[in-house]
């Protein structure tokens, strides 16, 4: 679909020729002549993309308003109460409505999964075009919050139609409730990193490296439930395409539409990135890692509130020098396996059925729950066939 000037608009008297397997349309808007072409290549979507803002474009409907909406209800109808419905389309994640009513034109799109709405409204005067997206968007955002154990984290990704962030609100555990799953080292950092305050903040990377198993999402679950009142968590999915596409990265930093003016933080969740932070990362990934690195303390990060969190497997000696240099990170975290006596005192505390002998060589979280369960895994392989490992 395209909009032409007279010019490109197809010959004939009335240049309203269409072409093969195209609807072309023509409209005066006093000395100007708009043609806009439709085929079989564009969406319902897009037609009435294109009809929405005819009224504008001819004059009829001069003035505009929109509106970009966060945590839409999901049986948010977006339109005004007594409308015309002119079109409507719904797909597996997005209903579109066009609706009219006396003297105004209003588009409404609604992306489900994501939570999220456009839209916008044409009208013949400035308070009218206003007051019918007021009438729309009323009662449409959900403005509960979240329960206490409970803190809502965008996801992000790549999709077909761009980047697209996608909301849920998260089961997170209180730190207190959660320390004694981690080393004495480790839970006395993080004492000081749950009751960090926004003032405080020195350093834009936070870094928790160590073997699977040893509770770096759930510690980082547990930072933003602390950090809630102040801090916006959001987790990005392939963060492979993240650095590797200028256009999505610069997207994710700016952050979603409604955020607090760039006044709220927020935490940008990257879960095993091992190859963004090993030592051969800058030959491996080309510019992935100049690009996180200018996140945190570059020109990119200049100006806007963002903590970097990254979790990866590697071993400390196979992290990149740049990305434990002195300054650059709010907190470094070796989360590791906890000492026999730490993983023998962590059994005692929670009555279940326990081995007979404690761990001798400690253990790690995810080995100390599978021993505390009564269930094990179901598993059939072949006899000398080992089971574990990562990945």
């Amino acid at each position: 679909m395209a909009l032409i000037s007279p010019e490109q608009a197809p010959p004939g008297p009335d240049r309203r020729a269409p072409q093969s397997g195209s609807v072309t349309a023509l409209r005066p808007m006093g000395g100007l002549h708009v043609a806009a072409a439709v085929d079989d290549g564009d969406s319902p979507r897009d037609v009435m993309d294109l009809l929405a803002i005819d009224a504008f474009v001819t004059g009829a409907q001069p003035f505009a308003r929109s509106a970009y909406l966060e945590d839409v209800l999901p049986d948010a109808r977006l339109v005004p109460p007594g409308s015309r419905l002119l079109r409507e389309a719904v797909d597996d994640d997005c209903t579109s409505r066009l609706v009219t009513g006396e003297g105004w034109t209003l588009r409404a799109t609604h992306w489900r999964p994501a939570r999220r709405a456009g839209v916008s409204v044409t009208a013949t005067s400035p308070d009218l075009a206003a007051s019918v997206l007021v009438a729309a968007t009323d009662g449409a955002v959900d403005v509960r919050p979240p329960a206490r154990d409970r803190v809502p984290i965008g996801f992000w990704h790549r999709s077909g139609h761009g980047p697209l962030r996608v909301p849920r609100d998260i089961e997170t555990p209180q730190w207190e409730a959660i320390r004694a799953n981690y080393t004495t080292r480790v839970a006395h950092a993080v004492d000081r990193l749950a009751a960090l305050q926004p003032q405080d903040v020195a350093g834009r990377l936070l870094l928790l490296h160590g073997p699977p198993g040893t509770g770096k999402t759930t510690l980082l679950r547990a930072l933003a439930e602390s950090w809630r009142a102040w801090c916006q968590v959001d987790c990005v999915l392939d963060p492979e395409r993240l650095f590797a596409d200028p256009g999505y990265l610069m997207e994710v930093a700016l952050g979603a539409e409604g955020d607090d003016g760039g006044e709220r933080w927020r935490m940008l969740l990257l879960e095993d990135c091992d190859e963004l932070v090993r030592q051969e990362a800058k030959a491996s990934t080309g510019q992935a890692l100049s690009r996180l690195l200018n996140l945190t303390d570059g020109l990119l990060g200049q100006g806007r509130n963002v903590i970097v969190a990254i979790t990866t497997n590697e071993d400390l000696a196979r992290l990149h020098p740049a990305v434990t240099r002195p300054g650059r990170s709010l907190a470094h975290l070796e989360v590791g396996r906890l000492s026999p006596a730490e993983a023998t005192a962590w059994l005692d505390a929670r009555p279940a059925p326990r081995p007979p002998h404690p761990p001798r060589d400690g253990a790690s979280l995810a080995e100390l729950y599978a021993l505390r369960s009564t269930a094990g895994p179901v598993n059939v392989v072949a006899e000398g066939t080992a089971i574990g490992g990562y990945l």
